[in-house]
């Protein structure tokens, strides 16, 4: 069994989603590759070796600078075909799901979408895939090889291996037609901490906070645990937090260290977006809220007095 893993990256760094699908593909198989797309990025090929690569792949040319999906589609479409992967692998995001689509079509390959785990049987890929809202887990498979993936977000942590794969250039050759979308521009949502996908620690607000003047507390109280904060679908909808911040079926899914709920009832379409949080600790007046039946830890009482109380003891302690 052999894979390739598309290893997105912004800036100077592979994305945090595509290196936990890395360490989860070498887990299973100690040769999968990886390959890395774009414009300067050679510099970024070793990172990749350090969470499971075996190979990694680097196709560095300014064809490729803007974070275009046909340019990828070429290059990952010839890559399989060369060295006849049976296997690739993407970490959900907006641009991974154009490009895995594109290679689905280019490769008139099978595609499994939204899976949450990869485990071998009988030497075979197998995917699982959350299904009925997310209450059950099913066994997704494919018909014919290549067999592509593309796993939520937030469904693996990247894992150091310590050892650095080798490093292989690509030369790119691209179709007449994919150069026919141009980027025009490309602008990038200003924040002071990280994003909620890269977060070890998020507070997140639900209605329960009253008004979008509540969120003024849990932005205190994320600060001063180097944390970010998330929101639920019905605070976006009425236009009281960004929607970069949602947590959920709708929005994103998340696997922080420690999740702080303040206001949030915990229904099926947020549990699924948060539900793999290492540690889960929920503020909420109503005592029958159900989401304490999937916290670690619950606070009964008013967020409005829990959190500030909270924040005060959180710099007490760190001085």
């Amino acid at each position: 069994m052999s894979t390739l893993v598309f290893l997105e990256h912004h800036g100077s760094g592979i994305q945090k989603g595509a290196l936990g699908v890395l360490s989860k593909a070498a887990a299973l198989d100690p040769d999968t590759a990886g390959v890395v797309v774009g414009c300067g990025v050679a510099g970024i090929a070793a990172e990749a070796g350090r969470f499971g690569a075996a190979r990694v792949f680097v196709a560095d040319d300014a064809s490729l600078e803007a974070p275009l999906p046909q340019t990828r589609v070429d290059v990952i479409a010839a890559l399989v075909r060369d060295h006849g992967f049976d296997n690739v692998l993407f970490a959900a995001s907006v641009l991974a799901t154009d490009v895995a689509g594109g290679v689905s079509a280019r490769l008139d390959a099978g595609l499994n979408w939204d899976l949450v785990d990869l485990v071998q049987d009988g030497g075979e890929l197998v995917g699982k895939r959350a299904a009925l809202g997310d209450s059950v887990y099913v066994d997704v498979g494919w018909s014919s090889g290549p067999r592509l993936g593309l796993v939520r977000s937030g469904s693996f942590e990247p894992v150091e291996h310590g050892a650095a794969g080798s490093v292989e250039n690509v030369s790119v050759q691209l179709e007449d037609f994919s150069g026919k979308a141009v980027m025009v521009e490309q602008a990038h949502e200003e924040q002071t901490g990280p994003s909620i996908e890269e977060a070890d620690i998020l507070v997140a607000g639900g209605r329960g906070l009253g008004s979008p003047d509540g969120f003024g507390i849990l932005e205190e109280l994320a600060a001063a645990l180097g944390g970010a904060v998330a929101s639920t679908r019905a605070v976006v909808d009425s236009g009281w937090y960004p929607y970069a911040t949602q947590v959920g079926q709708t929005g994103k899914t998340v696997s922080p260290k420690l999740y702080v709920g303040c206001g949030i009832s915990g229904a099926i379409q947020h549990k699924v977006g948060m539900q793999t949080s290492q540690v889960i600790v929920s503020v909420n007046k109503d005592a029958n809220a159900p989401i304490f039946d999937f916290s670690d830890f619950g606070v009964v009482g008013d967020l409005h007095t829990v959190v500030p109380q909270l924040t005060a003891l959180v710099k007490e302690r760190k001085g």
